[in-house]
């Protein structure tokens, strides 16, 4: 097997999902709908498109709905079949042909690290793929896709990162960059959600990692940080200073659905460019923003 040959990716899902609480109480909150399809469905997606073959979904308890979904519905497909609708059978169906999937339980919520590390078994000595799947980029190019072929040309871990405005850098890891090409940096060091005063730049990193297998022994040695969990980024620090590591500027529009707000707008623009609904979902935005504007007017 070729070592630059990425065919497996991990899905970290076993999160508490406390930022949508209360619906997510007793739904994951992986499951909940982007307009049509639920949001690990789209990071599944995008994996494919970028050459995976192998899914390796983290989970923990409540999570059992997220294999319920890319399982196939027997009873389901019967009665879609018997109905005679057709394109609606074939859509169902090839949810659970996606790709080759496998599931692992995280026990406890001991961070992003400790996620990672539960699939070690699986990923073996082979680079791999790590996506979060509230991150969705709506990208011409797959996302994970741009990070792949960086990883074949480089040959060391590439991270994704896009510029985010400096009063936001608190909210993520951001990268010390060393300019290599347009959009490509060596990273020299890395810092998790610093003040805007403390950044070292504006790249913050969105949730799309490429990574060699040698992860998993520093992650093991990785000393848990704040609330006990071990952190990814400082695997990565570690990791930064014994080998080459790149960070990529995605092309795309990414979205935080994780937030409820980005949710909302991320909603929004999926639904705009939904061929059976985009044109009447842009007749009532138009309504109705002429219907808040007469109101101020009064």
């Amino acid at each position: 097997m070729s070592r630059t040959a990425v065919r497996k990716a991990v899905i970290p899902a076993a999160g508490l999902g406390t930022r949508f609480l209360p619906v997510t109480k007793a739904s994951p909150k992986e499951m909940l709908p982007l307009v049509d399809k639920p949001l690990i469905q789209y990071a599944v997606e995008e994996a494919v498109a970028s050459g995976i073959e192998d899914i390796i979904i983290v989970t923990g308890r409540g999570k059992r709905a997220i294999e319920d979904h890319f399982d196939r519905s027997v009873e389901l497909e019967e009665n879609l079949k018997s109905a005679g609708k057709s394109q609606l059978l074939h859509q169902i169906r090839q949810i659970s042909n996606l790709a080759n999937f496998c599931y692992v339980r995280q026990s406890e919520a001991l961070g992003l690290g400790h996620a990672v590390l539960c699939a070690q078994h699986l990923i073996g000595d082979e680079p791999f793929a790590v996506i979060l799947g509230d991150e969705i980029i709506d990208a011409a190019v797959p996302a994970l896709a741009q990070l792949i072929h960086v990883y074949k040309k480089r040959h060391g871990a590439v991270l994704g990162v896009q510029d985010v405005p400096k009063q936001d850098v608190s909210r993520y890891g951001i990268v010390t960059p060393k300019r290599l090409a347009a959009g490509l940096h060596r990273v020299q060091d890395m810092v998790e959600k610093p003040s805007p005063s403390d950044a070292p730049s504006t790249l913050a990193v969105i949730g799309r990692y490429v990574l060699p297998p040698e992860i998993f022994s520093i992650l093991r040695k990785t000393v848990p940080g704040k609330n006990g969990e071990i952190q990814l980024t400082d695997a990565l620090r570690e990791l930064a200073k014994k080998s080459p590591m790149f960070a990529q500027e995605i092309k795309g529009q990414r979205h935080d659905a994780g937030d409820k707000l980005g949710f909302l707008i991320a909603t929004v623009e999926f639904a705009l460019k939904n061929p059976s609904l985009g044109t009447d979902f842009n007749e009532y935005l138009l309504s109705r923003t002429r219907m808040i504007t007469n109101d101020r007017r009064k």
